[in-house]
């Protein structure tokens, strides 16, 4: 591996690891476009193939959750094939393994969830029974809440994919996230877009996340140019709190921030009860448990500030009953 830089020359060459899927490559050449107009790197991508973009007959809650997709990525950070990483920040642990660093967080996108179908305008005109699609139990549990009545069952792929399940039919709609359709320009395929409060986000959704190694000391400092700070507030106060109740991503967990004008930051969080509505299974006999919901609102400056906000809601989730098998306490 080359020795890290000292200095930040004009035309640092740098390669960036990326999944294949069209989405991934879209946020890499995003990142790439801004590391060579702004800092004037000279950058080239590293496409790969990740195990969660292999495994695509279980759901990701089953196998080891979202963090498949940024395994692959890390080992070629570690063998030095690759300088930096980029990942949708919802796809991340909000604890990387040692000798990772989060460098940087972008500007967010549309963080919402957005209702996809090609015969329904919303999730209130599908007709008891219907076919949605989703592997995410965040969107499951939510889901059950609004409509119990509807058939939740495992969508599994990459964007293009998911998409063109529901065009054969499969799926009578689909939820996906809104920030992913607009990039890839594909903003019509969007027939409405959930509030909030219908349909809390996942933490760090919409938001672009930049991961190296460390010990570069060099690429940090030069990333942090880059940053959106109130977004990286916003998004660390959501992530602690998935810290905080077990540290999955893949779990039954819905945390988003919403910022006031003056300066504080409001955060709704949202744990509901899968195991009585299975998105492997379908859909359930019996009617799934209340959610568990909060809210709290504080000023937050720092980073400091904003995991102290996330640790507050997750102890207001866990006081709500907010636990499962993976983040319950110990007998």
């Amino acid at each position: 591996m080359a020795a890290a830089l000292q200095t930040f020359p004009s035309t640092l060459k740098v390669v960036i690891a990326t999944r294949e899927s069209r989405l991934a490559m879209w946020q890499a050449e995003h990142v790439k476009a801004l590391l060579e107009s702004r800092l004037g790197w000279q950058v080239e991508l590293l496409g790969m193939t990740t195990l969660g973009d292999q495994i695509l007959d279980r759901s990701l809650s089953k196998v080891g959750g979202k963090g498949l997709f940024v395994k692959e990525l890390e080992v070629a950070l570690s063998e030095g094939r690759a300088d930096l990483a980029v990942h949708s920040l919802k796809d991340v642990p909000m604890d990387l393994p040692e000798g990772f660093a989060l460098a940087c967080v972008l500007e967010r996108e549309d963080p919402h969830d957005a209702f996809v179908s090609n015969d329904f305008a919303s999730l209130a005109e599908l007709p008891p029974g219907a076919v949605v699609g989703t592997s995410s139990l965040r969107r499951l549990v939510l889901l059950k809440a609004l409509r119990p009545d509807l058939a939740i069952q495992p969508l599994r792929g990459n964007l293009d994919t998911r998409l063109r399940k529901l065009d054969e039919g499969q799926y009578q709609a689909i939820v996906l996230a809104a920030a992913g359709l607009k990039r890839l320009g594909l903003e019509s395929r969007i027939r409405h877009t959930f509030a909030p409060t219908d349909m809390l986000p996942a933490a760090g959704q919409g938001a672009l996340g930049i991961e190296v190694r460390a010990d570069r000391a060099d690429l940090i400092a030069a990333l942090a140019t880059l940053a959106h700070q109130p977004t990286w507030l916003a998004v660390t106060a959501e992530r602690t709190v998935s810290r905080a109740m077990g540290g999955s991503c893949s779990m039954p967990l819905a945390a988003f921030v919403t910022a006031g004008s003056d300066g504080a930051l409001q955060l709704d969080a949202a744990w509901g009860d899968p195991a009585t509505a299975d998105a492997s299974s379908g859909v359930s006999a019996v009617l799934p448990a209340p959610l568990v919901q909060v809210r709290q609102t504080a000023v937050v400056r720092s980073f400091a500030e904003a995991e102290a906000l996330g640790d507050a809601v997750a102890a207001q989730l866990r006081a709500g009953g907010a636990v499962w098998a993976s983040n319950a306490p110990a007998a």
